[in-house]
């Protein structure tokens, strides 16, 4: 098993869940590296229709680990070791995944959070992008992804002041879908995952997709790509099962074909 994270299973549904509490789960090149592997193994199993990301109580992830990452780099070093290319693994998966955040996510941590496809929070939770206190700014998608999530002026004072922002303000602005009692977060993260490990996962996927795509492209494209893929499903054993069940007043089981 890796040795900065950790994989349990339940049925359809994984929680990957990070594992350097020693230092608030900073992120590194071994950690972001075995986070991806174990990620995309995930992805190619079918029988894993979900994925929940997670820390611990304390931290989902703090940020990146300042002393390997910051100290003694210049620009060559940093273009050669290239650890932003390691996030565009985690954006690529096709599996929904599911932010479960408790505690800190801060700068990167706040990053790899907003690559996933929805973020849920503990009431414990801070969510923040830190980086102008060090002279720098986020580097790992913070400046774009955080302005489509809120919009430009919230976006703006979040990280010009470096300010950390509670679960609740999270929510409350757009950044947070959920936020769960400290007793129960992660349950209830999970429970949120096994209720879309439920739905057609051909169907999920493509959702996911169409989402992003709406984030990143301008209307027409996005609309041309919805078209194609609500075309594409009624080619799938899916959508078959889902209308039958409907019109028989029964549950449908999906299986993924």
């Amino acid at each position: 098993m890796p040795n900065t994270i950790s994989v349990t299973r339940d049925g359809a549904i994984a929680t990957v869940q990070l594992n350097r509490p020693e230092v608030l789960n900073a992120l590194n090149a071994q950690l972001l590296t075995e986070l991806g592997d174990a990620l995309r193994e995930l992805d190619e199993d079918a029988t894993c229709r979900c994925i929940v990301l997670t820390g611990n109580d304390k931290a989902f992830a703090a940020g990146a680990d300042i002393k390997e990452s910051f100290v003694g780099v210049t620009p060559v070093s940093m273009l050669q070791q290239d650890l932003t290319a390691k996030w565009e693994v985690i954006r690529r998966i096709r599996t929904p995944i599911i932010a479960a955040v408790s505690g800190f996510a801060l700068g990167g941590g706040c990053e790899l959070a907003m690559t996933c496809d929805i973020i849920v929070a503990s009431e414990t939770a801070k969510f923040g992008q830190p980086e102008i206190n060090l002279g720098i700014i986020p580097g790992a998608g913070g400046t774009q992804r955080l302005t489509r999530a809120v919009g430009k002026w919230v976006a703006n004072e979040i990280i010009l002041t470096g300010r950390f922002i509670s679960a609740q303000e999270a929510k409350d602005i757009g950044l947070v879908v959920h936020v769960y009692p400290a007793a129960s977060w992660l349950d209830d993260a999970k429970s949120l995952a096994r209720a879309i490990a439920e739905k057609a996962p051909v169907a999920a996927r493509l959702a996911t997709e169409a989402v992003d795509i709406a984030w990143n492209s301008p209307l027409d494209a996005g609309l041309e790509f919805e078209r194609k893929a609500f075309y594409l499903l009624f080619a799938t054993e899916d959508k078959n099962e889902g209308v039958d069940a409907f019109v028989h007043k029964r549950k449908p089981t999906f299986r993924g074909k």
